[in-house]
């Protein structure tokens, strides 16, 4: 599918939540790009991640309208 780049950590509950794999396979995700596999689809890790799970193909999402980002006041 690709090269493990990074984790996903929720450091509030020291967990992982998934892997980040970047230069995917264009075969299995559109346009090649990086993607963040939940760390409930992984079987096992180690030298090579094994998935239990992974759809047959991942399309982009069309782009959703900007929403303003809410800042809080001070």
């Amino acid at each position: 599918m690709g090269n493990v780049n990074n984790l996903v950590v929720d450091v509030e509950n020291g967990a992982v939540d998934g892997l980040f794999v970047g230069e995917t396979n264009p075969l299995l995700v559109e346009g090649g790009r990086a993607v963040s596999v939940p760390y409930r689809w992984i079987q096992s890790v180690g030298d090579i991640v094994i998935l239990r799970y992974f759809p047959k193909r991942v399309s982009l999402k069309k782009p959703a309208a900007a929403v303003p980002a809410m800042v809080p006041e001070k």
